[in-house]
């Protein structure tokens, strides 16, 4: 699958995300060096490029954007989202999957 870093807590898995804003569509694109690399059309402005991505992650994974929180990097293109409720099994079945 790649190299990403997985952190397995008792809440869920945190995962690395790159983010492309400004892109022509909002899609997964998939994984660079030890990040999963999201293309979304939104711009970086009042946590619209944020919300974009807990969108398409909800929407492409099928799992609740409640369930999807950004712990790290709010205002950076590299974040730290943790899937809450995921294991390492659960999120690896549902990016390759997708």
């Amino acid at each position: 699958m790649n190299k990403a870093e997985f952190k397995i807590t008792s809440d869920g898995i945190l995962v690395p995300i790159k983010i492309i804003p400004k892109a022509s569509s909002d899609k997964i694109v998939g994984w660079e060096e030890n990040a999963l690399k999201i293309r979304i059309t939104a711009i970086p402005e009042k946590g619209e490029a944020n919300q974009s991505v807990i969108k398409i992650l909800s929407k492409t994974l099928k799992i609740a954007k409640s369930n999807i929180v950004i712990v790290k990097g709010e205002t950076s293109r590299n974040k730290i989202i943790l899937f809450r409720g995921e294991t390492l099994d659960s999120f690896k079945k549902k990016i390759q999957d997708r």
